[in-house]
């Protein structure tokens, strides 16, 4: 790739190192839903707020018609306006304000998604998650050069279906890394 191609980890699973110092990101795995030259957003899919889908959808005035999409989990989806809600969802589907990511997957944060899920005619797979992490120009490309994240492409599979404890686990295992081999500092030759 020249020097004046950009980069783009649109798509991409972040995977903190053990060396990572930011608790929101501590063990983390970020999907990357957007990525360019302007910054990035991602959504943490491994960590679960307090909430589950049925007292969400209750606080903003749903009735969640599919029992056991009630019990599934809210997720931290990172540090930024975390009143807001972000869903990940596949497939990507008409709503108000989607973005599609790749793989059929689609990020939306209209609440026009969570009315059709609420009647039983919304996306088959989902993750919902409160809040975002975000980076400014340059700076997730930053972290990355100083081994704050390994990067791989991301796997729908991981974050609609592998159990939420296992999504580091899982994650790692995408680029044929066992976390408990990887050191908690990086020396350099």
């Amino acid at each position: 790739m020249s020097s004046d191609q950009a980069c783009s980890f649109t798509n991409h699973f972040l995977i903190a190192m053990p060396t990572m110092a930011d608790p929101n990101f501590d063990g983390a795995v970020v999907y990357v839903a957007e990525h360019s030259d302007k910054g990035a957003l991602g959504l943490v899919i491994n960590r679960t707020t307090e909430l589950d889908l049925r007292t969400l959808f209750e606080r903003i005035d749903l009735k969640l018609e599919i029992a056991p999409l009630g019990d599934r989990p809210v997720h931290f989806g990172g540090p930024v306006q975390t009143d807001r809600g972000f869903v990940l969802h596949q497939p990507v589907g008409e709503w108000n304000s989607t973005v599609t990511v790749g793989d059929d997957v689609g990020l939306t944060s209209s609440k026009d998604v969570l009315e059709a899920v609420a009647a039983g005619e919304g996306p088959t797979r989902l993750l919902v998650t409160l809040g975002y992490a975000g980076w400014g120009p340059g700076q997730l490309e930053d972290e990355i050069a100083h081994n704050a994240w390994l990067t791989v492409k991301a796997d729908p599979n991981l974050i609609f279906d592998v159990p939420i404890e296992d999504r580091v686990q899982r994650a790692f295992g995408l680029l044929g890394i066992d976390p408990a081999f990887l050191a908690s500092s990086a020396g350099h030759a």
